[in-house]
């Protein structure tokens, strides 16, 4: 362990000790988390300014048609300046309507003529878009300028760099954009947009306007009808954005580890018989339901496609569908009516169908998949992001026939998932595996990890000890908590990966190993003799890093996956990252359960 980590913790852990945190104070150590976050989460919207990113490594978009209005066939003109440190070639993504032109530096680039709708594809992280420009950068300055016609339907124009779909390993060379060393051009307009805009015109892509010849401010033109238009900038919008945003997601953003800690919530209610965590539960789901037509308000209409929450319209990927759904199936499954029942059940069934038949599986297997980084990347993450809510589902479902189904296919997916992320030499898992080079190895990341010892946990408690599967299930689940209490140090935590050292003792990981073996100690799978010193040194590592206030320190943020270690041993530390507060949550709570005999 490093030094001064060494140290402060040795220090936090005898304060802990002033303070009883053992393990038969579980539930307390527990509530503060929740008090916080009763406390310190507002469940609303602040109204801000549309950001503008000076760096072109996004989507970059104009609508026309929120400027100069919709209705009538035109055209109009967008100026924007690309800076660039050397010359290169830039492949450049676009998205329009109709026809359009692009000149860069007084060269025509791109040209497409024809009526068209705009046909963006959302992927799981990423837009994808239907065609490529080459755009030939000089260093220093290159004026773009795009034509863009509309036939009176749809007006808007989008451009964005090459995707890099998540990767942490292709590095990123991108120029900035804007005004910003446009002569007579205000700082403050800078800050407010990339672009100039100008038009109506009379339409017709190929019919020359002013804009083509020259760049001019205080001239008037005329414009579609005989209308003086001269350049102004496009419609500057108004977003509702998370008060107070986090670097690793506010608390009431959608996101699976937000949608865990409502979910958490509702479990530590019943067990505290405290109705003010259920509450805190009840406002995250009202809110992301009734604010869903306000969010793709901002992602579809206005254009802003990584505005507050966007994930949770239509994201295909299970970290912003079935994971934050949790706390509103468990909702359902473990209430009776309530008086918005019928939008909840709405929004689960979408769910349910999209666990069944829309989520990508790997060709050949059962489990869940991904196209990020690349073409099916299996991600140990999704055990978590998947297999509970296929859990829950199979409780939850009406009739027997779609209960069966949804708990056959998460026995199944815990199994199926053993041959491509579990390292048998290692007897752990590995953070994720690239179906197309099976011969990268990635690290054993400590909350990747955990995900894996979760899902096995929840199948087990509800799938029947005669069930086919049940047998494999558990030796599989014994095998790799047997393994991974291994590689507990001293100190009680787990390293954030988990055979190095020198990667900081970590909270999340932690926390999921400590839930998964209390749940095995109370449900009879693991020898409680064996098992229970490792878990009462862990529980008390973590009731260390959990203040009075309810603060909880040093949760790694997310990541993406790498077959680099340093990757994950470099990655950012944070207090209070929920990814970390709501594994402590269930922590805590399965402790108290495991002391108690509550099933």
């Amino acid at each position: 362990m490093k030094g001064k980590f060494k140290i402060l913790l040795s220090a936090v852990l005898i304060s802990g000790a002033v303070y009883g945190q053992t393990v038969n104070e579980s539930l307390k150590v527990v509530q503060r988390i929740g008090d916080k976050l009763i406390r310190e989460t507002p469940f609303k919207y602040r109204l801000e300014v549309a950001p503008v990113d000076s760096v072109f490594d996004d989507v970059e978009f104009i609508n026309f048609g929120r400027t100069f209005g919709l209705g009538r066939p035109a055209v109009a003109y967008a100026y924007t300046r690309i800076y660039s440190d050397r010359d290169k070639k830039m492949n450049i993504q676009l998205e329009h309507n109709d026809a359009c032109k692009i000149w860069l530096n007084g060269k025509i680039v791109y040209q497409r003529k024809g009526n068209r709708q705009l046909n963006l594809i959302y992927e799981e992280r990423s837009v994808e878009m239907s065609f490529q420009c080459e755009l030939q950068l000089k260093k220093g300055e290159n004026i773009l300028l795009v034509k863009s016609e509309t036939a009176g339907q749809q007006w808007t124009f989008y451009m964005q760099p090459p995707s890099l779909k998540g990767s942490v390993t292709v590095a990123a060379d991108y120029p900035s954009i804007g005004l910003h060393q446009v002569p007579d051009v205000d700082a403050r307009i800078t800050d407010l947009t990339n672009w100039l805009v100008i038009g109506p015109f009379e339409p017709g892509i190929d019919i020359p306007h002013a804009p083509e010849m020259e760049f001019q401010f205080g001239t008037m033109y005329a414009g579609l009808g005989r209308e003086a238009v001269t350049w102004t900038i496009p419609k500057i919008e108004i977003l509702g954005n998370m008060i107070d945003p986090k670097e690793w997601g506010t608390t009431y953003q959608w996101n699976y580890h937000n949608g865990g800690v409502a979910w958490a919530m509702q479990q530590l209610s019943e067990v505290s018989s405290d109705s003010r965590y259920k509450h805190w539960a009840d406002n995250f789901c009202n809110f992301q339901l009734e604010g869903m037509p306000f969010v793709k308000h901002q992602v579809r209409t206005l254009n802003y496609m990584n505005s507050a929450n966007h994930f949770i319209i239509k994201t295909p990927l299970l970290d912003f569908t079935l994971a934050p759904a949790l706390p509103f199936i468990y909702k359902l499954r473990t209430e009776g009516d309530f008086k918005n029942r019928g939008a909840y059940e709405s929004f689960i069934n979408e769910m349910m169908k999209y666990a069944r038949e829309e989520q990508i599986r790997l060709p050949g297997s059962s489990i869940y998949t991904r196209v990020t980084p690349e073409e099916y990347t299996t991600w140990v993450d999704d055990m978590f992001m998947g297999i509970p809510f296929l859990v829950q589902a199979s409780l939850y479902a009406k009739d027997e026939v779609t209960r069966k189904f949804f708990l056959e296919d998460a026995a199944s997916q815990v199994l199926d998932f053993i041959p491509q992320v579990f390292d048998k030499q290692a007897n752990l898992y590995m953070h994720a595996h690239y179906s197309k080079r099976p011969e990268v190895k990635m690290p054993h990341w400590a909350r990747a990890n955990g995900w894996a010892t979760w899902a096995m946990s929840d199948v087990l408690k509800v799938l029947p000890v005669s069930h086919p599967k049940y047998k494999a299930i558990l030796k599989q689940y014994r095998k790799h908590i047997g393994e991974v209490v291994k590689w507990q140090d001293e100190s009680g935590f787990w390293f954030n990966v988990l055979e190095y050292p020198e990667s900081k003792p970590e909270v999340s990981g932690t926390a999921i190993f400590v839930m998964s073996i209390a749940r095995g100690i109370n449900y009879g799978w693991l020898d409680k003799k064996t098992y229970m010193p490792a878990l009462t040194k862990a529980w008390e590592a973590l009731a260390s890093q959990v203040e009075q206030d309810g603060t909880v320190h040093n949760i790694c943020m997310g990541t993406m996956c790498s077959e680099d270690v340093n990757y994950y041993i470099n990655r950012p530390f944070f207090d209070d990252d929920t990814h970390g507060s709501f594994a402590v949550l269930f922590a805590g709570i399965d402790v108290y359960k495991m002391l108690n005999g509550i099933k």
